[in-house]
């Protein structure tokens, strides 16, 4: 049994990795905690990670998830999120339809990205927007779906209703449980509000590709204890690793931080979880105070 499982996480592992040539989506940045759903099997979701169809991201209170894509545009998930990547190619012309099944999202084409020809749709549970080259944000909630436009237009519609097109900074269009879809315009003060829903906070506990920080939950002199704190913490959303420093130490770490404020962020967030005994930061590969 064990045998199975750690071929089968090999097997994910590798698959995450993925092609470098396929260009499809990668995650540039995570404020953790947060998951990747693949295959019938959940793991953490760590900068680095390529996407692909069917993949499902979840991100706990307080995360964040910053998505590359191919093309260049970026995908911003805020906290308590649930997220699918229900079709991705990218084969001369960049076609993606996703899903915000609940949270907020935001959707940002960047400059050099909009000479891109793009074919991608954001449906937001009862709400589908057709993407071009444009800035959205929106939100799932219990009690409505929003769709707001930042910048360029954008065209949405409710299930079963007809077309229509946002073309002025700050419309929004809103599909409330059992009740009428709606434009309706909104201020430059709420925008800054839900905008920062999606943002990943200055020395927050995030990771991005090519983070050097690490932390470091715990230090054992066995291998078994290290693995079940591991374990613990992967299925917490952190995507700890065990590493033999010699000597009969292994250590528990979180590596992949975006600096020292972000490593020590973690830290605080780590302190409580069982087996997690006088944590401490630190360059990856260095030493951790």
């Amino acid at each position: 049994m064990k045998r199975w499982r750690l071929a089968a996480a090999l097997a994910l592992a590798l698959a995450i990795a993925g092609p470098a040539a396929a260009q499809t989506a990668k995650v540039e940045a995570v404020q953790y905690p947060a998951w990747l759903e693949r295959g019938g099997q959940t793991v953490p979701l760590a900068p680095g990670i390529t996407l692909e169809s069917h993949d499902r991201l979840r991100t706990g209170a307080n995360a964040r998830v910053l998505v590359r894509m191919g093309e260049g545009s970026t995908v911003k998930l805020g906290e308590n999120a649930r997220f699918e990547i229900q079709r991705i190619e990218n084969r001369g012309i960049f076609r993606a339809a996703l899903q915000v099944l609940s949270g907020a999202f935001r959707f940002t084409t960047e400059a050099l990205a909009k000479r891109q020809h793009r074919d991608v749709t954001i449906k937001v549970t009862n709400i589908t927007a057709g993407i071009r080259g444009t800035d959205v944000w929106g939100k799932s909630t219990d009690e409505r779906d929003l769709v707001c436009l930042l910048e360029g237009k954008v065209s949405v519609r409710a299930d079963g209703g007809p077309d229509v097109t946002l073309d002025k900074p700050r419309d929004f269009y809103q599909k409330p449980r059992g009740g009428e879809a709606a434009v309706a315009r909104v201020d430059a003060k709420q925008v800054e509000i839900w905008s920062a829903e999606t943002e990943i906070g200055s020395g927050a506990p995030a990771a991005r590709v090519g983070g050097t920080w690490r932390v470091v939950a715990s230090k054992f002199e066995r291998r078994d204890p290290a693995l079940a704190l591991s374990r613990r913490l992967r299925a917490r959303g952190y995507p700890a690793q065990v590493i033999d420093e010699g000597n009969g130490i292994f250590v528990v770490q979180v590596p992949g931080l975006a600096g020292e404020a972000e490593a020590r962020a973690l830290m605080a967030q780590l302190r409580g979880v069982p087996g997690v005994t006088i944590p401490s930061v630190g360059p990856v590969g260095g030493g951790a105070g």
